[in-house]
C-alpha cells in the first residue's frame, strides 16, 4: 500500500480525500464551495464538526469545517466600508467563502497535498476594488494538516487584508482552559477587557466571541472533547485567536484572525501586501497524544 492516497468523489459537490495510512488520518476539502474543508481526522478520530445540511444548501452560510475568511475576517459595522472615498458593501468574513476555487494540483511526493488557488473577477471587485490572487496548498503529513497560504497583489497599489480561519471543533464540552500565553482577552458580550490566567471560559454561556489579544507565541491548545487534544500554530501575523460557539450545538471554534472584527473602518492594523508583491503564511491542524 502506497503511503498516501488522494481520491474524489461527488457528495452536493466535488470532494477530494486526502489520506495518510500510517497515521489512520484524513481531510476532505471542496474547492467549488469556497474551498471549505469539511472534515479533519488524526489517528482515526474526527476533530471537525460539519452541519451537512448548511453545506448542501448553496446559499446557506456552512456550519462547520474550516471556512476561510478574505480579505476580512468578522463583521464591518453596517456590512459596509469606505476605500479611497467610495463606499462598498461586502458580507460576513469577506468573500473567497463564497466563491469557487481552482484545483491547480495534486502531489503525494511529502505528504497528500492539493493546492486551490482563487482570482479576483467582476463580482469580488464590487465588495472589493482589488487585484487578488490566493494560492493555498493543504498538506497532510505525520498527521497534521498545514495550510500553506499565499496572498498575491495584483493592483497597483498596496492591497489592505485580514485574513483568518473559522475552525468547527467537535466538542462535548464548552467550558474550557486554553494553553496560551495571552494575558488579556476583549469579551464581545460585554464589551470590557478581561485579564486572564488560564482559567475556563464557558463559550455555552457566551452568545457572542471573545478574542485573546496580547499573545507573543503563536499557538494554542485546547481539549473539546474526551480524549482529544488540538493544538494550532500559524505565522505572522495571525496575532489575534478568536472563541466562539451556539449553545446547545456540539463544537467550539477557534479561529486565528491577523486583526479584530471591523478593521476595514478602523485602519489601525491592516496587513498591507504591496503592490505585485505576495504574503506567505501558514496554520497547522494537529492532534495531541494523551
Amino acid at each position: 500500500m502506497k503511503p498516501y492516497e488522494i481520491r474524489t468523489y461527488q457528495d452536493s459537490y466535488e470532494i477530494y480525500e486526502l489520506i495518510e495510512h500510517s497515521t489512520r488520518s484524513w481531510f476532505k476539502i471542496a474547492p467549488e464551495r469556497g474551498g471549505i474543508v469539511i472534515s479533519f481526522g488524526a489517528n482515526g478520530k474526527e476533530l471537525l464538526y460539519l452541519d451537512k445540511a448548511t453545506f448542501d444548501d448553496p446559499n446557506a452560510n456552512i456550519r462547520g469545517g474550516i471556512p476561510v475568511l478574505f480579505p476580512i475576517s468578522g463583521q464591518l459595522a453596517e456590512g459596509a466600508y469606505e476605500w479611497n472615498g467610495q463606499r462598498y458593501s461586502m458580507k460576513n468574513h469577506g468573500v473567497a467563502r463564497l466563491r469557487p476555487w481552482r484545483v491547480e494540483s495534486t502531489d503525494t511526493s511529502d505528504g497528500a497535498a492539493i493546492t486551490l488557488s482563487l482570482a479576483s473577477d467582476a463580482e469580488t471587485r464590487e465588495s472589493y476594488p482589488f487585484d487578488f490572487e490566493l494560492r493555498f496548498t493543504y498538506r497532510l503529513k505525520d498527521g497534521q494538516l498545514t495550510i500553506e497560504q499565499e496572498y498575491r497583489n495584483g493592483s497597483a497599489e498596496p492591497m489592505p487584508m485580514y485574513p483568518g480561519f473559522h475552525p468547527y471543533f467537535v466538542a462535548d464540552r464548552k467550558a474550557l482552559a486554553y494553553e496560551t500565553d495571552a494575558t488579556k482577552y476583549f469579551d464581545y458580550n460585554d464589551g470590557t477587557e478581561k485579564s486572564y490566567d488560564g482559567r475556563v471560559i464557558d463559550l455555552d454561556k457566551l452568545p457572542e466571541s471573545v478574542v485573546f489579544l496580547n499573545a507573543q507565541r503563536r499557538d494554542i491548545t485546547f481539549s473539546p472533547a474526551e480524549r482529544l487534544v488540538v493544538r494550532m500554530t500559524y505565522g505572522e501575523p495571525f496575532n489575534y485567536v478568536v472563541l466562539w460557539s451556539v449553545s446547545g450545538k456540539s463544537f467550539v471554534c477557534v479561529e486565528p484572525w491577523m486583526a479584530k472584527t471591523d478593521e476595514l473602518n478602523r485602519k489601525q492594523e491592516l496587513v498591507e501586501v504591496p503592490a505585485g508583491d505576495v504574503h506567505r503564511t501558514f496554520l497547522t491542524i494537529s492532534r495531541v497524544s494523551v
